[in-house]
């Protein structure tokens, strides 16, 4: 059986690898931030403490045996419970929250290796863990910027498509356009421009160039 002071200094330093997670995932203000990653970790540690040592007093009995694995593969499993609580699905059919939900499992897995006493483990996963969802998001961000599939939505009082102003937008600023869609609902029109690797600037200019146009009641730009 494990000493008291061990068993305390295995559940703090997993409330220590969980709360780094966590702090990182609280600036983001999501549901899941600092005091969820927290409990998670701490009681993935204790579920394995429990596991591994919680039943020695019977192991001397007669046709007694246990696999200690067991209970952390239950974990493992069941955090996919709270994971699911993150993950937002939008009308747009967009996905938030996966990686909320990674960081959580791996928070368990923290917590399980911290109970196990693989100190070195659970610290370098808690670095590696921070490297990914921290210094990794500049070059994420500009991957998304850059490949990304771009959407103009222009509503207009009159058939756009019928007016050289698209064409004219597009010779200029020599957009490769790979969707073009048109709609019409009562007294309104509606044209989605969709492309990828379209440069931000050319788009914002384009935006301005179709504010001056009389017949444009709205324009939004999204990213997909």
């Amino acid at each position: 059986m494990l000493a008291e002071k061990e068993i305390i200094f295995r559940l703090l330093l997993a409330a220590l690898f969980g709360a780094l997670i966590g702090l990182e995932r609280e600036r983001k203000h999501w549901a899941a931030g600092l005091r969820t990653h927290m409990m998670v970790c701490v009681g993935s540690c204790l579920v394995i403490i429990v596991s591994a040592f919680g039943f020695a007093e019977v192991l001397p009995l007669e046709h007694v045996s246990f696999d200690p694995s067991r209970i952390a593969a239950q974990v493992v499993s069941g955090i996919g419970f709270i994971g699911a609580g993150t993950i937002l699905f939008s009308k747009e059919g967009t996905i938030r929250g996966l990686t909320t939900a990674a960081g959580l499992w791996t928070v368990a897995a923290i917590g399980l290796a911290t109970g196990s006493g693989l100190y070195f483990a659970a610290g370098a996963t808690t670095v590696i863990a921070l490297v990914i969802l921290w210094a990794l998001q500049p070059l994420e961000r500009f991957y998304i910027n850059k490949f990304s599939q771009k959407k103009i939505k222009i509503i207009a009082r009159q058939n756009l498509t019928e007016s050289p102003i698209l064409k004219n937008i597009t010779t200029h600023y020599k957009l490769k356009i790979q969707t073009f869609s048109f709609d019409k609902d009562k007294a309104q029109y509606l044209c989605i421009l969709a492309g990828e690797n379209l440069d931000w600037t050319k788009l914002n200019a384009i935006i301005d160039t179709l504010k001056d146009e009389s017949s444009v009641q709205e324009i939004t730009l999204e990213q997909v």
